[in-house]
């Protein structure tokens, strides 16, 4: 994946094509639209950088010069020249659609010479039942709770890190996702064996909480208008997160300080340390206990109806890719010579490459 650049520096913001100065620059006119219609900020951070590139791309001349063809030239570059993966340069072409679709309010035409870069079909990389016990046993505290968790009822990791203490259903054991992937809020289990942890996790948020409140502080983002709804919510216990920052800070979209959940990238590290500890040598992240998730529960003879609606997939085939890496198929046949011999080591051994010490 391209690097999104954060923030809001870079280039300087082209002007709209009006003469006015007072004018709103093009790339304000995007967030504004962007804000209007309730994109997530990263989103806004993702197609920033793409309305960016692409004018940059172009010479800096105006959008609304530009045509389809132009367009295409710029997509199809991506995948030639520098060679990006399908998603990234899906990704440009959603940010440019929404340029000249909800601000410059031009319909382009089907893109249909675009160079597409290939999008390669993989089989998830999954961690055997000792392998997650081994990473977490290199893992401690609210890290090792997060991995946990995510293991254990299948989350994503921005999921797990935006749970709210009003999510966490210890009667029904099952903790609700809110706006899970397409914007879709989903049910899944609260593993038992996390139970206490999750009780000793909630009560330092409630006297971090406290203690905020103290300081005259103590509100968390509401998304959209629930905050203006319900005046008194953001300062409320239940919309508190249950993996919160350890510091405030001061929100980007209206400039009130805060306090964030915690940084995913702190949960990243976490996993990466501890499978160098565990000496794991898959090239696995957070989203490899996702897999492991699904994997292990149909192999365990669940229905796969119920791990898709666990998952939170929309189609029954995204989640049969976990049927690939099943002992099933393939990999139940037995071979051919171990019908014929058993495994011999003494019969094998290394030659030296001729040349060589």
């Amino acid at each position: 994946m391209v690097k999104v650049v954060t923030g809001r520096g870079g280039i300087t913001p082209i002007k709209s094509g009006d003469s006015n100065g007072g004018a709103p620059k093009l790339l304000d006119q995007v967030r504004d639209r962007l804000r209007l219609k309730h994109y997530s900020l990263r989103t806004e951070e993702a197609y920033l950088y793409w309305i960016r590139r692409y004018i940059l791309a172009t010479g800096k001349r105006h959008p609304r010069e530009l045509d389809g063809v132009v367009v295409e030239g710029f997509l199809s570059r991506l995948a030639t020249d520098d060679n990006v993966a399908a998603s990234t340069q899906a990704q440009a072409l959603s940010a440019i659609l929404f340029l000249y679709r909800q601000v410059l309010a031009i319909d382009l035409p089907w893109m249909e010479n675009v160079v597409r870069a290939k999008a390669p079909i993989r089989v998830p990389v999954v961690f055997s039942v000792s392998e997650v016990a081994r990473l977490l046993m290199n893992m401690s505290g609210r890290e090792w709770l997060m991995a946990s968790l995510l293991y254990g009822s299948g989350m994503r990791l921005m999921e797990c890190v935006r749970l709210r203490l009003k999510d966490v259903d210890f009667e029904r054991s099952e903790i609700t996702i809110r706006q899970g992937k397409g914007g879709k809020d989903r049910r899944t289990m609260l593993p038992g064996r996390l139970v206490d942890a999750l009780r000793v996790q909630r009560a330092s948020v409630l006297a971090l909480h406290a203690r905020d409140l103290e300081a005259g502080f103590g509100e968390v983002y509401l998304p959209h208008l629930l905050a203006r709804k319900y005046p008194n919510a953001p300062r409320e216990v239940a919309w508190q997160y249950l993996f919160p920052a350890t510091r405030r800070s001061t929100d980007p979209l209206d400039g009130r300080e805060r306090r964030h959940h915690i940084d995913e990238k702190l949960l990243q590290r976490a996993v990466k340390s501890a499978l160098r500890a565990a000496g794991i040598e898959k090239p696995a992240s957070c989203h490899t206990l996702r897999h492991s998730f699904a994997t292990h529960l149909l192999e365990n003879g669940y229905d796969i109806r119920t791990v898709q609606e666990l998952l939170g997939h929309k189609d029954v085939s995204t989640t049969q890719i976990y049927t690939h890496v099943l002992n099933r198929g393939g990999n139940a046949v037995l071979s051919p010579l171990d019908r014929v011999m058993e495994p011999s080591p003494d019969r094998f051994c290394f030659k030296a490459v001729a040349g060589s010490s």
